[in-house]
């Protein structure tokens, strides 16, 4: 909820050092894309890209944990690759470097109940999973996340 010390604090000359436009979460969780130049990480150098999108309050979703796993062949069991945050344009960049993804079967991890949680708010689907099979690894990957209290859509993005 943005009460009037958060709107204080969005609009003053502090908001600029802190690199993250919402201060709903904690310092250091949402990145300013400008940290990420050079990096690596990048969303363009990326093969595997998600943006995950708040529907009830229309924003992006900054400061969503979430983590990335691959289905290992031999013993069927879930390797973690990456745990992450979205930023503040509910992006997280730069999950896979290039030439780490291979063909496969990955699942990306929600954490939706804290996300709403931390903004009060109650929900019925404590954590989202999305498991995906990539099959050419010279291809980008973009795994939208809607997401509600009492819902969630995902799809194939470009």
């Amino acid at each position: 909820m943005l009460v009037p010390e958060r709107i204080a604090y969005l609009i003053s000359p502090q908001w600029g050092q802190q690199g993250c436009f919402w201060s709903l979460v904690p310092t250091g969780i949402c990145h300013n894309r400008r940290e990420l130049k050079g990096s690596g990480m990048e969303p363009d150098s990326s093969p595997l890209t998600t943006h995950v999108l708040d529907t009830a309050s229309g924003l992006p979703a900054c400061g969503l944990c979430l983590h990335l796993s691959r289905l290992e062949d031999l013993t069927q069991q879930w390797t973690e690759l990456r745990k992450s945050y979205t930023d503040p344009d509910g992006r997280c960049p730069g999950l896979l470097r290039p030439g780490q993804m291979k063909p496969g079967t990955y699942k990306l991890s929600f954490d939706t109940e804290s996300y709403w949680k931390e903004r009060g708010q109650e929900s019925f689907y404590p954590y989202v999973e999305v498991v995906f099979t990539i099959t050419k690894e010279t291809q980008k990957f973009h795994v939208p996340l809607l997401l509600s209290p009492w819902s969630y859509t995902t799809y194939r993005g470009s």
